[in-house]
């Protein structure tokens, strides 16, 4: 004996309406087939036309988009998604945005440590024939007479100024350290040698042919200072410091510092007047 099951399900119901069309010998067809004949249209009077048929009281507020935008909370506010403002950007973030623009430099860099290097191998050179005698120098007690013998009140002084001048200016330059400083002393001290060989005969003295030229004194001045208003570059030792690729307002203090220290130094050690002969002087 065999149990039936007494529940008919949807599929048997289908199954048995396509057997009996298929005996008929009509096709066997679906609502799907063709929507727009089989399928009811819907009955005008049976779409929701008012808030009383989609069940809506009438007397509730619709909830806006100004609540979320003023921030005062209700119960009955749609979520909005909102985004938040953009925060400031820091001093360290826009420096180094300035940096990764700033990346291409091209041989900038290496043109600077070239007038570096020339710059302050040639001081480095007078400077040890000052202080040691190389290089066919006169060596200490040579500068010392030769300060003398050039109208120097303190001699010694001026030697301890000059070596320190040429040699500590010329190592530092040479490594791009503390670069303003060394570029600077470097200024004064061959501002100090440009008026002394100018002020030894009156009026412009410029051909280096003669023994109170100022041409080649000329040069390395505005060597000097064209690596203060330009900074080391970062073939240096002060690649990290912002004035080493971005010098600003106070390279034009050590300028002017450089030139008081070297008017002053003459001034005092010196004296006399470099410019007698020079047009209104």
């Amino acid at each position: 004996m065999t149990d039936k099951s007494n529940d008919t399900s949807p599929d048997d119901g289908t199954a048995r309406a396509g057997e009996a069309a298929s005996a008929a010998g009509r096709p066997v067809t679906s609502p799907f087939d063709s929507p727009t004949t089989q399928m009811r249209k819907p009955d005008p009077k049976d779409v929701p036309r008012t808030d009383e048929d989609l069940g809506l009281d009438p007397g509730d507020e619709v909830p806006t988009a100004s609540s979320a935008e003023t921030g005062a909370a209700r119960d009955d506010d749609y979520g909005y998604a909102t985004i938040p403002p953009a925060t400031a950007a820091s001093a360290e973030s826009v420096r180094l945005q300035r940096r990764n623009r700033e990346a291409r430099r091209g041989t900038l860099d290496f043109g600077l440590f070239v007038l570096r290097l020339v710059v302050g191998g040639t001081f480095i050179y007078h400077g040890l024939q000052k202080l040691t005698g190389w290089f066919h120098g006169p060596g200490i007690d040579g500068t010392k007479d030769m300060m003398a013998g050039g109208g120097w009140d303190h001699p010694s002084l001026a030697t301890a100024l000059v070596i320190a001048g040429e040699l500590g200016g010329g190592v530092l330059l040479v490594l791009g350290l503390a670069t303003p400083l060394a570029a600077g002393a470097i200024l004064a001290t061959i501002s100090n040698a440009w008026m002394w060989k100018q002020g030894m005969i009156p009026g412009f003295q410029y051909n280096a042919a003669t023994k109170s030229g100022v041409e080649i004194d000329t040069i390395l001045a505005g060597a000097a200072l064209a690596i203060i208003l330009t900074g080391p570059g970062r073939w240096s030792l002060d690649r990290t410091r912002g004035w080493a690729t971005r010098p600003a307002y106070g390279s034009f203090v050590v300028v002017l510092l450089a030139i008081a220290a070297a008017i002053g130094t003459y001034w005092f050690l010196h004296g006399g007047n470099p410019l007698k002969g020079i047009g209104p002087f």
